[in-house]
């Protein structure tokens, strides 16, 4: 076995989708290609559409694509503890500072448009203030924002190549939400370092969370995973799937009868893998993965390709 950690992250929302599992098959063979270990962790501390049944759904659903891992399931719910002390080694560094905004506060402030999953960046209304301050809050919920360094650091990415963040995905963030848990950016860098995830491969739709996170992996003094973002799979409008394109779940493919090589065969197609779909098998993809050959645009799930799947 090598050093390589590579890790599944899912979110226990419902059944995966295809675009779920075209990213998750991606960071599987990356890491077992070179003969590291998986860990499963499903996160589930920051969605308010948590199903209490899905974790399991989400294994079985891992299972039937043949996606074994070494570690896991962790559920995030459980490393509470572990997130507020990282929090409070923050507070000590005085990295981080209560934060009384609300959302609508800083879309007012800030003059930068909107990104289609970012608010503007924090106009550093509160910045002013110390980790002391939040004693004297007693009127209003707050949040704690961590003091972003400028300029927003680049990284290098497995896929994209360097990357080097639009000013956009700059200001102060939030690490712990003002209903008193941890904000995504904390819990998984915390996760990731805990774990020891060496390579963190994801959808490019998280490339904004990435520079925040590399702040935090050096505040803490973490060391850095390698990142590798992957393009989505879209519908037509070129919007990440959703009901609106057409039943994409995995929980219909297994109810349709679509066999896991043919599904297999139709992600390494859509990866640049194969030149036509056909059945293939785990085996045979651990030796044609190749991170450079999947193309840098979004995979267009059409209603076509989606019935051919279901019909075949």
């Amino acid at each position: 076995m090598s050093n390589v950690i590579g890790r599944l992250a899912p979110s226990p929302t419902g059944s995966q989708h295809i675009g779920n599992a075209r990213t998750y098959l991606i960071a599987w063979l990356s890491a077992r290609k070179q003969q590291g270990q998986v860990i499963l962790r499903i996160e589930d501390i920051d969605s308010p559409r948590v199903k209490a049944e899905a974790t399991e759904q989400i294994q079985e659903e891992l299972r039937w694509l043949g996606l074994q891992w070494d570690t896991g399931p962790i559920i995030q719910t459980t490393r509470l503890t572990r997130y507020e002390q990282a929090l409070e080694e923050l507070k000590k560094k005085e990295l981080v500072y209560p934060c009384t905004c609300t959302r609508k506060d800083i879309e007012q402030a800030a003059s930068a448009p909107h990104l289609e999953h970012e608010l503007p960046p924090y106009p550093g209304t509160c910045s002013q203030r110390s980790v002391a301050d939040a004693i004297s809050i007693t009127d209003r919920p707050y949040a704690w924002r961590f003091r972003s360094t400028s300029p927003v650091p680049g990284y290098v990415d497995m896929v994209c190549g360097s990357v080097q963040p639009r000013m956009e995905f700059g200001g102060d963030f939030v690490v712990w939400k003002n209903n008193n848990t941890p904000a995504y950016q904390l819990a998984v860098v915390v996760d990731d370092a805990d774990m020891g995830v060496t390579e963190v491969i994801r959808g490019d739709d998280l490339i904004p969370s990435t520079p925040r996170q590399v702040m935090l992996y050096q505040a803490l003094g973490y060391a850095l995973p390698r990142f590798g973002h992957v393009p989505l799979v879209v519908g037509i409008d070129g919007r990440r799937l959703a009901k609106r394109h057409g039943d994409a779940r995995l929980a219909t493919l297994r109810e349709r009868g679509v066999g896991v090589e043919k599904f297999l065969g139709f992600l390494a197609w859509s990866c640049g893998w194969v030149t036509e779909v056909r059945a293939v098998t785990l085996v045979e993809l651990m030796e044609w993965f190749r991170l450079e050959a999947i193309p840098r645009e979004p995979f267009v799930l059409t209603e076509s390709l989606l019935q051919q799947l279901m019909d075949a």
